[in-house]
């Protein structure tokens, strides 16, 4: 038997690619270092000295989360410089839900081979979406994976660390009968229900290409529409007003997502025509023939977030709101009755 020396880039892991990948990514890291940062990546863990200052009980909120099948629009338009802001939304979203600020944020990706330029493109939109939502970029892994990844592909995932005072923690405990539905306009799509927008829209190369008079541009810069990131004007609505309960409007729509904030014996009222749907959901329903309850059970609609706020601060909250460049109205109400969601 003849002995075969193997070496790791024979196997189909070019570890020089690796290096090269971190020296494109760190001006992208860089930008993004807030006070608290105290390492820099390449270590094997990333520090950071959280300022507790004025905080009387702290409490860690983290989130992780990935991009799901969008990944796919990416893949097919050659386009990566936006699919980190999705990633790193879909994480702070959630830990901003709870009334916590979004301190550090780890990426993971993982790819069939590693092509420094695509890393690193990916890594800018990552970095943007940290600048978007307040947090630094302390670390992550790219795991070059090949047999296992087509080599033009990648998963994109990412875990984010965020700090609340115990007595400030947005829980929905407060959510009570009367309370005002404040809605939050999303961008688009988002990062959910791809799977089935993918099978709607038979997705291709070509139709992705194809402009829509409808929704002002071509149907895959519509659906590549990086998920909106309400950290900051959450933390000021907070700062500002009493609020009660935040939902993100994320996978299972209305009816999944909203019930997540509410205490037993409460129902959310939504009142339907004062739901701004976006154009691209009118296409998907109309494309997938899709009844009207799945698609509110499956996408946003065009609702990132649904906040629950007492009846007073109603018109406060939605000019908050406004006042920090999203687009906010009344959706709806809090009455007693059996926990969900009832559309009317």
């Amino acid at each position: 038997m003849n002995s075969v020396s193997e070496s790791y880039a024979a196997a189909g892991v070019d570890v020089t690619a690796g290096y090269k990948a971190v020296e494109f990514i760190k001006s992208h890291v860089a930008k993004t270092a807030i006070p608290g940062v105290i390492s820099g990546i390449g270590g094997f863990g990333g520090m950071f000295e959280p300022d507790l200052s004025g905080i009387k009980r702290p409490v860690l909120v983290s989130g992780t989360d990935g991009v799901g099948t969008k990944l796919k629009l990416a893949f097919m338009m050659d386009k990566h410089d936006t699919i980190g802001i999705d990633c790193v939304a879909m994480c702070v979203n959630d830990v901003a839900c709870s009334g916590a600020q979004p301190m550090f944020f780890l990426d993971y990706i993982a790819c069939g081979k590693n092509y420094p330029e695509k890393i690193a493109s990916i890594v800018s939109g990552v970095a943007e979406g940290c600048l978007q939502a307040g947090c630094a970029l302390i670390g992550g892994e790219t795991a070059e994976m090949p047999g296992f990844y087509p080599e033009d592909e990648y998963d994109l995932a990412g875990f984010c660390v965020g700090v609340a005072d115990y007595d400030n923690i947005i829980s929905g405990n407060k959510v009570a009968a009367n309370d005002v539905l404040i809605g939050v306009a999303s961008s688009g799509v988002h990062s959910n229900g791809f799977s089935l927008v993918r099978k709607v829209f038979g997705v291709s190369e070509k139709k992705l290409s194809v402009y829509c008079d409808d929704l002002g541009c071509t149907l895959g810069e519509s659906l590549l529409t990086p998920t909106k990131i309400y950290v900051k004007s959450l933390l000021n609505l907070i700062k500002n007003i009493e609020v009660h309960g935040i939902s993100h409007i994320t996978g299972g729509g209305f009816y999944e997502n909203i019930p997540r904030m509410l205490p037993d014996g409460l129902k959310a009222v939504i009142k339907q025509s004062d739901v701004p749907v976006l154009p691209v959901f009118h296409l998907i329903q109309q494309m997938g023939s899709i009844p009207e309850r799945d698609m509110f059970n499956t996408f946003n609609m065009g609702i990132g977030l649904c906040i629950a706020v007492p009846s007073n601060k109603a018109d406060e909250a939605v000019r908050l709101l406004n006042q920090s460049g999203e687009k906010a109205g009344i959706l709806g109400h809090i009455e007693t009755g059996e926990k969900g969601v009832e559309l009317c």
